[in-house]
């Protein structure tokens, strides 16, 4: 018999709601920040070291976040850290609008909302399973990316409007909203607290985060592979995606991108409530490969529908990946370890996210930009395919169930 539909869960519902509609706001964001560096007489390197700051606070906080998502009632973070990012973009919101902002303050509220996030995500990842029964679990990762991914779609079209029809500032004010809304939704959730681990020392419960994502050779070799695809790619959609597009066309055209790369998201969601490979990671890093397309688009492109053709195709590729790899973890990683490992997955892939935003400019100089999206397209397309090589990857198939780690490999 087939399980009920994840949405019957009036939990599940509340959870997805409140990643949706933060995540509607949230798309804003990236655009309006773009353009408010821009408007204030930013280069490309100013903006990607904006851009690095939120990422840098991000990357040195969730750790610290994953330890308290194993720690601590998962809801709660997630509600407090909603309530205090509206309350931050609001303020960031009513100075662009007054016209008082500039780059040191930009940076600044980027490290802030960083360290919000990063507080956050660990536990807002590892909640899905709390909120729907084992057998729901494969669908419930599938339509908790399918509607987040739909809400960044239309955030990104509605902010290159917003900021084009009036200014950045009233696109993060948007933001804040939603983030307030999202805090009511996370409030109202009632799950059963997962049993806390075993209080330690941070650093000994970081280690033993650390230990059940090296026990899992799949695990750590995809963290590895994505550290390599965001310190090249995060610059693209960061740095040189907005200005080559608002350059060649306008700064709409910009977000018309970004929504057709969610747009690209959403349709790999549709795929993936139907399609279920059994091997999950070997058709995963397939997918990811696709993700070229859409910086070799902005570098050979003279046409906008080529560009928006790219930036869609990345999008259903990543999608499908990311669905497989959420499951591939969901599956085979304990409950009492599962906001840390999610933290380890974080810190692991973007730790040089902001390396590679500071430096895109730079080096987009020296080699020229078309040379280096190019470059970028052929290291994210080419590492994917290589990490086939590793029969973990090749052979990691779905469970029926999670699995329960014997509790020695905990220690």
């Amino acid at each position: 018999m087939k399980p009920p539909s994840p949405l019957r869960s009036r939990d599940f519902r509340l959870l997805v709601g409140g990643v949706a509609v933060s995540g509607l706001g949230s798309a804003m964001t990236p655009v309006a920040l773009a353009f408010a560096v821009l408007d204030l007489g930013g280069t490309a390197t100013q903006l990607g070291l904006v851009v690095a700051a939120f990422s840098a606070a991000e990357v040195v906080t969730i750790l610290y976040g994953g330890v308290l998502g194993d720690r601590l009632p998962r809801q709660l973070l997630m509600q407090g850290s909603s309530a205090a990012t509206a309350l931050s973009q609001g303020a960031c919101a009513t100075v662009l609008i007054t016209g008082h902002g500039s780059l040191w303050f930009l940076t600044a509220i980027g490290v802030v909302n960083g360290c919000l996030g990063a507080i956050a995500q660990p536990a807002s990842n590892a909640m899905t399973r709390s909120t729907v029964t084992d057998e729901q679990l494969g669908r419930a990762v599938v339509l908790r990316s399918l509607a987040n991914q739909t809400a960044f779609a239309i955030g990104f079209a509605v902010a290159g409007v917003i900021v084009a029809v009036t200014s950045p500032g009233w696109a993060i004010a948007v933001d804040a909203a939603t983030y307030a809304v999202a805090a009511v939704l996370f409030a109202m959730i009632r799950v059963p607290a997962s049993a806390p681990a075993e209080r330690e020392r941070l650093l000994a419960e970081l280690a033993d985060g650390a230990r059940e994502v090296f026990r899992h050779t799949w695990l750590w070799l995809l963290i590895a592979q994505a550290l390599l695809y965001h310190l090249c790619f995060g610059g693209v959609q960061g740095v040189l995606g907005p200005i080559v597009v608002s350059d060649t066309w306008s700064k709409e055209a910009w977000g018309w991108a970004l929504s057709a790369l969610m747009a690209g998201f959403v349709a790999g969601g549709v795929v993936a409530l139907r399609w279920r490979p059994r091997h999950l990671l070997r058709w995963g890093v397939l997918m990811l490969s696709l993700t070229a397309a859409f910086p070799l688009a902005l570098a050979v492109a003279d046409d906008l529908s080529v560009v928006l053709l790219g930036a869609f195709v990345h999008g259903v590729g990543l999608q499908l990946f990311s669905v497989s790899w959420d499951l591939a973890i969901q599956e085979n990683v304990a409950e009492n370890m599962l906001a840390r490992v999610y933290s380890f997955d974080t810190v692991g892939s973007f730790v040089c996210r902001p390396l590679g935003l500071a430096l895109t400019g730079p080096v987009a100089a020296v080699v020229g930009t078309d040379r280096w999206l190019v470059v970028v397209a052929a290291v994210i397309g080419l590492s994917s395919i290589a990490a086939l090589g590793a029969p973990s990857i090749r052979g990691l198939t779905r469970r029926t169930t999670p699995a329960v780690v014997p509790e020695s490999a905990r220690i």
